[in-house]
């Protein structure tokens, strides 16, 4: 079915381009996809995969998706958050990356795939190409995790919120969803992520945090996701990515300093380093067409 993609608020932006929505049976249950077909008359351009970050779903990534008319652009919700059903087992990193691998298997994309992780999305990226190195011909690592959580300047901060999610699992279901559902928490995170000083886009952003963040199937599925987010990094998988790989990283991001992404690619054979001025762990938000752009420039320098 093909449908208008639209999201929560178009104070800030309108989407134009529609979808197709897929479904296909999984472990657990459904997974849901949206393949965004490329312009007409667009040159022939390889597929891209997108994998979105820790309790978003795939409206988080519609800004960059936008920003690339020119591809056809397929992004899941990751099982266990917004429409697609949990895994029957762990959410941990080695099954989402496998559901990725199963995924451009089953939709039949082809060796020309290129992967796109954002955040939480770039550990499962990264270990999915690591695993499969011909499956993709290309990896894009949008604020990529490069550093351990449980390190560094937000060492604490990611205990606090260890703590957050472990007790969300630990209360009675009513109490620990309230909990993790909270509209001030879910707020107070989002003014921690969001950088730009523009008033009009930061009441975007918490609109989209608001709608969408807090999408999960169950508290159990939301702190296996989480202890995986802060467990592993996209150096887990560095050196065993031999596929051309780009980072987009930004300056002001609190989970990745620039020299902790500079020190991620020197771990990886074949990667290009750009880094963002003025933004945040929010590029999907705050830089969505300087991110595209960048995407643009490395996939058909590599096409052509």
């Amino acid at each position: 079915m093909s449908v208008p993609t639209r999201i929560w608020s178009t104070d800030v932006v309108v989407l134009t381009r529609s979808a197709t929505e897929r479904t296909l049976d999984g472990d657990g249950g459904a997974r849901r996809f949206w393949d965004f077909p490329a312009a007409s008359g667009a040159a022939e351009l390889p597929p891209l995969f997108l994998v979105h970050g820790f309790r978003g779903d795939h409206h988080g990534l519609l800004r960059i998706i936008e920003a690339l008319p020119g591809y056809r652009v397929i992004v899941p919700d990751l099982p266990g958050f917004g429409q697609s059903d949990p895994f029957s087992g762990k959410h941990d990193v080695a099954a989402y990356a496998s559901f990725v691998r199963d995924s451009v298997s089953r939709l039949a994309l082809g060796p020309e795939t290129v992967l796109v992780g954002h955040s939480f999305g770039s550990i499962i990226a990264g270990r999915a190409a690591a695993d499969a190195p011909d499956a993709f011909a290309a990896l894009v690592l949008i604020n990529p995790i490069s550093a351990p959580a449980l390190e560094g300047s937000s060492r604490l901060a990611t205990r606090l919120a260890e703590l957050y999610y472990r007790l969300g699992a630990a209360l009675p279901e009513r109490a620990g969803q309230a909990l993790l559902s909270n509209r001030i928490i879910v707020r107070a995170m989002s003014e921690l992520m969001a950088k730009t000083r523009d008033r009009q886009l930061r009441r975007w952003i918490h609109a989209q945090h608001r709608a969408y963040f807090s999408a999960f199937a169950s508290r159990d599925v939301v702190l296996q996701a989480f202890t995986a987010s802060i467990s592993s990094t996209v150096r887990d998988s560095a050196s065993r990515l031999q596929l051309p790989v780009l980072l987009i990283a930004a300056e002001k991001d609190d989970l990745g300093t620039v020299e902790t992404q500079q020190e991620l690619a020197a771990l990886i054979p074949n990667a290009t380093l750009v880094v963002l001025p003025d933004v945040g762990h929010l590029v999907h938000y705050e830089a969505p067409d300087a991110a595209a752009a960048h995407i643009a420039d490395f996939v058909e320098a590599r096409t052509r």
